[in-house]
């Protein structure tokens, strides 16, 4: 009945749709990188820089969406690195991915003691605060649930009605699944496929710096190094768990942030009290896999992914 009484609970579902909010950014990125050919496993690192610039452009006296439009920026610079080693020149998606998070984490650190040298505790900044959308807040559950966050988890919603949209309904998304699908294909309508990748990457990389910043300048109001926490690797599990498509990816995250909500809860219980914590922090990550093994047996990879691609090659 504990169980269930949380599970009916506005302050429950208020909780995982804002634990849900970094990761659709995020998500949404990573699946705009796959669908055009790229895996980019820089995420973790790109969602560190994008948290780290937020924060420190608003503690030094930008504006709350100023900082968010650095952080994008950030992002964006390192996934041009990431496009131009792995879309041009072809390396290994994998090892370059890896190396951004490795120079991206690093950066980072080296960053924050360059601009603050003396101090013990991160300092705090004034977050975004939550908004209630008139009307639609008054409805029982729902309303508290969904209509009173703040304005970077209603972005990430529309976000991904805009990326959904985009990619099945634009010319632009058709050519970047073409991309990730059929890059000779594109190259025959005359169209740049290295263009496409490579700013495909860059947008991408955007919005997962954007959900790391979303943790300093929404969710907290500090900067600390372990508040990624492996979310950016949640986040590419995520997309194979949607099959690359933003509708489902976006129901992934939810479904994680709900299970990552309810084991909080749950230690709070009688039943907390006789189970080792250290299960609950397991049984989100146990049951996303579960779940990822069932979704991925009927997911289509885009054929291309991770497939290099060279104009006049067969």
């Amino acid at each position: 009945m504990d169980i269930l009484d949380i599970l009916i609970s506005a302050s429950f579902w208020t909780a995982a749709i804002r634990i849900a909010s970094p990761l659709i950014f995020a998500a949404l990125g990573e699946l705009i990188c796959e669908r055009a050919g790229v895996l980019n496993l820089g995420i973790e690192g790109i969602m560190v820089v994008g948290a780290f610039a937020g924060w420190l452009t608003v503690y030094l006296g930008g504006g709350l969406w100023f900082g968010v439009a650095v952080a994008m920026l950030s992002g964006m610079a390192f996934g041009l690195l990431h496009a131009t080693l792995t879309v041009p020149f072809g390396l290994s998606q994998h090892v370059v991915g890896l190396g951004i998070t490795l120079l991206a984490t690093s950066l980072t650190y080296y960053c924050y003691r360059l601009a603050l040298p003396s101090v013990t505790s991160p300092p705090k900044i004034e977050a975004f605060q939550p908004y209630e959308v008139p009307f639609l807040s008054d409805i029982p559950l729902i309303g508290e649930a969904v209509f009173s966050q703040t304005p970077l988890t209603y972005l990430a919603f529309v976000l991904a009605v805009v990326v959904s949209i985009t990619l099945y309904r634009t010319p632009l998304g058709l050519a970047v699944r073409a991309a990730g699908e059929n890059p000779a294909s594109v190259a025959a309508q005359g169209l740049s496929v290295t263009g496409i990748r490579m700013g495909a990457v860059m947008v991408g990389s955007g919005l997962m710096a954007v959900g790391g910043a979303f943790l300093t300048m929404s969710a907290f109001n500090s900067f600390f190094f372990e508040m990624v926490n492996g979310r950016g690797w949640i986040c590419i599990a995520l997309v194979v768990f949607g099959s690359w498509k933003p509708g489902k990816t976006l129901l992934g995250a939810v479904l994680f942030a709900a299970f990552d909500a309810l084991q909080i809860r749950v230690q709070q219980t009688p039943l907390g009290a006789d189970i080792p914590y250290q299960i609950f922090l397991m049984a989100p990550y146990i049951l996303s896999i579960l779940a990822l093994v069932i979704m991925s047996r009927r997911a289509q990879v885009p054929a291309a992914l991770m497939v290099p691609f060279n104009k006049g090659e067969r």
